[in-house]
């Protein structure tokens, strides 16, 4: 099972959804009884201005919350936009997984 979000579901979870601002990403959220386990990402050019840069940051978002569904601590029934921040550059795919995994614990503290 893929845990890529289609294009069409973005504009449903940030008009629909809520967001959550860390250190190295804003994640957007949208919780409801028929969503799946999927996530999305988006880099900026504005942000990351070598396509390099923005390639790493999409795969260590991609592989990070790849790895936490598969441990079983990824939230169900959740569809998720991480937005990559600049200080995500320097970073390995465990202090991305850190982050991911504070996220998802406020995303339960504050269940609508």
């Amino acid at each position: 099972m893929s845990t890529r979000l289609p294009g069409a579901k973005y504009k449903q979870v940030f008009d629909r959804g809520r967001s959550i601002k860390g250190r190295l990403l804003v994640a957007w959220r949208l919780s409801h009884s028929d969503a799946d386990q999927m996530a999305g990402v988006v880099v900026s050019k504005k942000t990351f201005h070598d396509a390099v840069d923005r390639n790493r940051a999409k795969r260590l978002m991609r592989e990070a919350y790849r790895l936490l569904v598969k441990e079983g601590l990824a939230p169900l029934e959740t569809e998720w936009v991480f937005i990559a921040r600049r200080a995500i550059i320097d970073k390995h795919c465990a202090d991305v997984m850190d982050e991911m995994k504070w996220v998802f614990s406020r995303n339960t503290s504050r269940q609508r």
